[in-house]
């Protein structure tokens, strides 16, 4: 796939910009990118005409723009689902003491966009913004498990089958069995694959189109809740992820 080397350009300039640099000369970011002066005063003038790029008239320096401010709050309305979805983790928790999680696809990962900690949980690893692969972990077969078929391929195209625990998936072969086995059971599973100890199950949450737009998740320890408990988990896991999607405006119907 072709690069167009302006935008790209465009882009990582706007890359160099985080909490501890929130200013910069064009002399540092010309240094910065290692193209000459007049290249970068033409990509800064670009990035101000459409109010990605600001500068300060006394300093004379670059910063970001309110148009990333206006993008990022149309981003965050899009997500609207953790304000949906966040009464019915917090009943999940209460209900069981364990810790509950929203997460979505992006890319060959999933992010973790939600979590409520529970008040028996030992389990820390998880935390917002947080990446998890796919094949080992119960959301991320959730999320594969439901895509139509030209988007799975895509995602199972060169997919790192990384082994985190003696457990790990680590062929396709295997994994494509165990996404097969979700869309079957409306539910997937994590037996010690991603951290040793940790049994995780996840649901499908639904859209009005009948999308599988995240996944929710119940984590729990294998030394302080066995495979019965656990499974009674599961059955009350799936009765909120399907009041979340029926919220979304899912009907049984679109599936």
């Amino acid at each position: 796939m072709p690069i167009i080397q302006s935008l790209d350009r465009a882009l990582q300039i706007i890359d160099l910009f985080d909490e501890s640099t929130t200013e910069l000369k064009i002399t540092e970011i010309s240094t910065r990118m290692q193209l000459h002066k007049s290249t970068v005063h033409s990509l800064l003038k670009t990035l101000q005409l459409h109010g990605y790029i600001d500068q300060n008239e006394e300093s004379g320096k670059y910063k970001l723009g309110m148009k990333l401010l206006e993008k990022g709050q149309l981003l965050l309305q899009g997500m609207d689902i953790r304000t949906i979805a966040r009464k019915h983790l917090a009943s999940l928790s209460a209900l069981t003491g364990q810790s509950t999680h929203l997460v979505i696809l992006d890319g060959k990962e999933g992010v973790y966009i939600d979590k409520v900690e529970g008040d028996k949980a030992a389990i820390r690893y998880s935390r917002i913004g947080r990446r998890v692969p796919l094949h080992s972990s119960a959301v991320g077969k959730v999320l594969a498990a439901f895509q139509g078929e030209e988007a799975l391929t895509k995602l199972l195209h060169n997919y790192n089958y990384t082994v985190h625990t003696a457990a790990t998936i680590h062929d396709e072969a295997a994994f494509v069995r165990e996404l097969r086995q979700a869309r079957a059971e409306g539910a997937a599973y994590d037996h010690e694959e991603n951290e040793p100890g940790v049994r995780c199950g996840a649901a499908p949450i639904y859209d009005h189109t009948g999308a599988v737009i995240a996944a929710m998740s119940l984590s729990t320890l294998t030394s302080a809740v066995d495979e019965s408990q656990f499974a009674e988990y599961v059955v009350l896991l799936k009765k909120e992820a399907a009041a979340i999607s029926q919220l979304l405006g899912y009907r049984r119907a679109h599936g």
